[in-house]
């Protein structure tokens, strides 16, 4: 999704939001560093394939999707990570590997990890390598609605935070 795209979704919804613009970063870990975002607070977009379907799953930037929990909560036979060639057509406004966490604006369901609760903000990549967005993760969770599990491993992903 280009960024004039996603601005007018959250624009339309009364959301509140900054954008960040910074120089090229491909991973995520990367950006979190060129942006002095918290590798918490950065969220990534790994898209994957239950039983054959796509879907999204959103964890902070210093960790990585635990397959075998994703096939555990989604009840799965088969969860494994999409190669670019099975997504990329999926997302045509958005260069590859940065789309934003919006499942629902692309048909596809949204799985997060409880860890992005624990901060009041939530940081991502908005569709290209050279820009992000920063929002209240209360008005993502809104807009998103996505299913919430404990899903990474590495970095910090225990529990959730206690007050909103």
């Amino acid at each position: 999704m280009s960024l004039a795209r996603l601005q007018e979704f959250l624009d339309s919804h009364n959301i509140k939001y900054v954008v960040i613009s910074h120089s090229v970063g491909y991973t995520a870990q990367g950006i979190a560093a060129l942006t002095r975002i918290s590798g918490k607070e950065l969220a990534k977009t790994v898209i994957v394939k239950l039983d054959g379907a796509l879907a999204m799953v959103v964890v902070p930037a210093a960790s990585q999707v635990d397959l075998s929990r994703l096939k555990s909560v989604t009840g799965a036979t088969n969860a494994v990570l999409a190669t670019e060639q099975e997504f990329k057509d999926k997302f045509p406004d958005c260069e590859t590997g940065a789309m934003p966490p919006f499942g629902n604006l692309y048909d596809l369901p949204v799985l997060a990890d409880d860890s992005l609760t624990r901060d009041k903000e939530i940081a991502f990549n908005a569709g290209s390598h050279r820009e992000l967005v920063r929002m209240a993760w209360d008005d993502f969770e809104k807009l998103v609605k996505p299913r919430m599990a404990r899903l990474a491993t590495g970095g910090s992903s225990l529990g959730r935070r206690s007050t909103r």
